[in-house]
């Protein structure tokens, strides 16, 4: 039997001697091998890629269930223990607090073993996971069984999972993008222990629990998504019939001050659903930093990157300004009508250079935005993270209408902040059907402690600088998510923290996610 080290951190508010009994419990209920405590054992779950001291985020323990009566047993001891409790899915959540626990000392449970997908029916056009099964899993499944579906899933698409993203709220690239709204019933494992199922779940015999999403009463999923009233043991969603023909495009812009009028050609072409999937308008260092670093291949210099050797990266890559990729799907008919409809708008637009899958064939980055569009799992899009290197890297990503108006203002004022503590602009603008999603890499080397300072500094003026003109992120990393809550007002915070006594009244179910903690006052 191994002893927890003296290096890790006791839960908050916990003893050692009274860790101790809930650790001997949990060995009794998982076996040995599933309760991590030393040192080597948890260093899967330290690594970090926020500007904050690692030691803000490590965890007192990990454990591994297996099944849903083993997480409802961790969950009743952590109750008789008042222990902190860190439920991640495959853990994969880069940029966004990866597999660490949001506050220092609490207990990781991690349910990657519980990995089983439980049903796919090719017909009807679901699958029914558990939480530690990969988008790659899933995709292999699918190939195997020759089942005519196709994925949807975020760019780091092969080692992510889908509940944990849609748990997250996550999105992808094709028509079934908007995740969360493509899921059809979760069962839950409450902080009590009890296990509810929304939806048509809770109906003895119903074998509908997949194809409906409303049941009867309240609709209580969402509320347990960016949430910690519970811990999601199945999940359904809707799957995409793959469709007989798939015509991936890009549209290059050659100056930054097109992104206004990008906007304008795309959102009705998206609102009328001619273009089906989110639109990527992709920036310049986007597109060169998943295929190219910094040091090696442009400049060693410190600070941001000179707009002179920005304008050479444009044209040694034979790269826009902006890179519009989006995709039609249907039979030929179908697609032919809404190319026809396109390339027209486009030619009313008077700018923009069509790159069709013949023409750019397997170069990158198209190919592997080809890929995400078309439901096939890759991991190009972590290139982003050798631009600068030393493993640092936190997504911002402010909301707003998809209007052409909110582009300029918004990229202007990102880029001057980034600049203005050295870091470089590295981002995109996603087109929904209605909303515009600025997603943003703030970039740097975790391992210079001065870059990382400035970093802390710039993504805290992001963040307030953003506010000030009316927007907010629609996600952030755990180090920033008391920050973020503070922007959506009092009220929302109030009724939050209700739900949170009265589900979990002990307070065990990952303290401080999205801001929820019954210690913290506000």
């Amino acid at each position: 039997m191994t002893e927890q080290t003296n290096k890790s951190p006791l839960p908050h508010g916990v003893d050692a001697a009274n860790f101790q009994q809930a650790v001997t419990k949990f060995r009794k209920l998982l076996g040995d091998e599933n309760v991590l405590v030393q040192d080597d054992q948890l260093i899967p779950y330290n690594k970090i890629m926020m500007a904050v001291e690692d030691a803000q985020h490590t965890p007192s323990a990990a454990l591994t269930a297996t099944t849903v009566e083993q997480v409802q047993g961790v969950v009743k001891i952590c109750n008789e223990h008042k222990i902190p409790l860190w439920p991640i899915s495959t853990g994969r959540n880069f940029g966004y607090g990866s597999a660490a626990p949001g506050q220092r000392g609490q207990v990781i449970l991690d349910l990657k073993k519980m990995n089983k997908i439980i049903e796919v029916d090719p017909d009807l056009c679901y699958a029914l996971v558990e939480p530690g099964v990969t988008y790659q899993q899933l995709y292999d499944y699918l190939q195997e069984h020759n089942y005519p579906l196709m994925l949807s899933f975020s760019a780091p698409s092969a080692i992510a999972g889908p509940l944990g993203n849609t748990m997250d709220r996550g999105v992808g690239y094709t028509p079934y993008g908007e995740h969360f709204l493509m899921q059809c019933g979760m069962e839950v494992v409450l902080p009590n222990g009890d296990v509810y199922r929304t939806g048509m779940g809770g109906v003895k015999g119903s074998n509908s629990w997949q194809v409906f999403k409303w049941g009867f009463g309240p609709t209580l999923d969402g509320m347990f998504t960016q949430a910690n009233y519970g811990i999601c043991t199945k999940m359904g969603f809707w799957l995409m019939p793959k469709p007989p023909v798939f015509k991936p495009f890009e549209i290059k812009f050659e100056e930054e001050t097109d992104i206004n009028e990008i906007v304008e050609f795309i959102r009705p072409l998206r609102i009328a659903q001619v273009i089906p999937n989110a639109v990527v308008i992709a920036g310049l260092l986007w597109e060169a930093a998943t295929c190219n670093t910094r040091r090696s291949d442009y400049t060693s210099e410190p600070g941001a990157t000179s707009e002179a050797i920005l304008k050479q990266i444009q044209k040694d890559k034979n790269l826009g300004a902006w890179n519009v990729y989006a995709a039609l799907y249907g039979t030929q008919e179908q697609v032919d009508v809404n190319w026809k409809i396109v390339t027209e708008a486009l030619k009313k637009l008077g700018k923009g250079k069509l790159v069709t899958q013949e023409e750019a064939g397997d170069t990158q980055p198209f190919k592997y935005r080809a890929q995400l569009m078309s439901g096939v799992p890759n991991l190009q899009e972590f290139g982003l993270y050798n631009w600068r290197g030393g493993g640092g890297s936190m997504w911002f990503a402010p909301v707003s209408q998809a209007r052409g108006s909110e582009c300029a203002k918004q990229q202007e004022m990102a880029k001057r902040i980034l600049n203005k503590h050295g870091l470089d602009y590295v981002g995109e603008f996603i087109v929904g059907w209605r909303d515009m999603h600025h997603v943003i890499d703030v970039l740097y080397d975790r391992t210079n402690p001065e870059e990382t300072q400035r970093a802390h500094a710039c993504f805290s003026e992001l963040l307030d600088e953003f506010e000030k003109h009316g927007y907010a992120v629609y996600r952030v990393n755990t180090a920033f998510q008391e920050r973020v809550a503070q922007s959506y007002g009092e009220v929302k915070r109030r009724l939050e923290h209700t739900i949170k006594r009265a589900l979990d009244p002990n307070n065990i179910l990952a303290p401080g996610k999205s801001g929820i903690d019954l210690n913290n006052k506000f």
